[in-house]
């Protein structure tokens, strides 16, 4: 590939689609985590047991 061709790539792209090129992964990234966030359920509110090892010392 020469450098005349691949100015030529760079051109044919519209701003809109390189705004797009940077932002989606960040828009996938936040919907896997609102995604994981509706379905955790690590919260021991239904009842739960601690783990005593874990527990601070007094």
């Amino acid at each position: 590939m020469s450098l005349e061709e691949l100015q030529a790539s760079v051109d044919q792209v519209s701003e809109w689609k390189a705004i797009l090129w940077c932002f989606y992964p960040m828009v996938i990234l936040l919907t896997l985590e609102f995604l994981s966030r509706i379905f955790d359920n690590d919260d021991d509110q239904d009842g739960g047991k601690m783990i005593p090892a874990l527990q601070t010392t007094r």
